[in-house]
């Protein structure tokens, strides 16, 4: 669990990064020797952006490579920026933006060997889940049960991410699960 002060430094971090993005087309550039310790640590981290509680912008990595600090500010950078969902985030829009940051803990297999398996060990609101079939790979952070509360849409839904069809299935199916930390709100000023 990250404290209150590590949760802000995140979110001050997501909000300079936007902010350095929209002066000069940039992430915020950080020196990590300069960062708290926790910050330094390797970790991995989605930011989501939304306007009006709609989406404006998700972008993320599901394994830690590099400082959770560097890894928020290029996915909050790459969220406003490059998601290719939307168009760059505008000035004028900078004032109704909400930031959320999910850090993710380290994603474990679930056996199972078919999709009614694979259903009964889902915990819903809780999960995220990346589902994997050879070159096919999505996730759905946990957050995304709030508008899919229903195991089997979750999954379904998944899969058209992933670009498999519908009633796939295969034997080299790879499931994982993941839980998060999520926090954030309005923080542009």
């Amino acid at each position: 669990m990250l404290d209150e002060r590590t949760r802000k430094q995140l979110l001050d971090i997501a909000d300079l990064s936007i902010r350095q993005g929209l002066e000069t087309g940039r992430p915020l550039a950080l020196n990590i020797n300069d960062l708290p310790e926790t910050l330094r640590e390797q970790g991995a981290s989605f930011v989501t952006l939304k306007i009006d509680g709609e989406l404006r912008g998700c972008i993320g990595t599901l394994q830690a490579y590099q400082a959770l600090g560097q890894d928020v500010a290029e996915h909050a950078f790459a969220a406003a920026f490059q998601d290719p969902r939307f168009p760059p985030l505008r000035v004028e829009e900078y004032p109704a933006l909400d930031i959320h940051i999910s850090v993710l803990q380290a994603p474990e297999p679930i056996p199972c060997h078919t999709e009614a398996e694979l259903l009964e060990q889902l915990q819903p609101g809780k999960d995220g889940l990346i589902l994997e079939d050879g070159p096919r790979r999505a996730t759905f952070l946990p957050s995304v049960w709030e508008s899919l509360p229903d195991k089997h849409d979750f999954v379904q839904q998944l899969k058209l991410k992933a670009g498999m069809p519908l009633g796939h299935w295969s034997p080299g199916m790879r499931c994982m699960r993941y839980g998060v930390e999520e926090f954030g709100g309005h923080v542009a000023a």
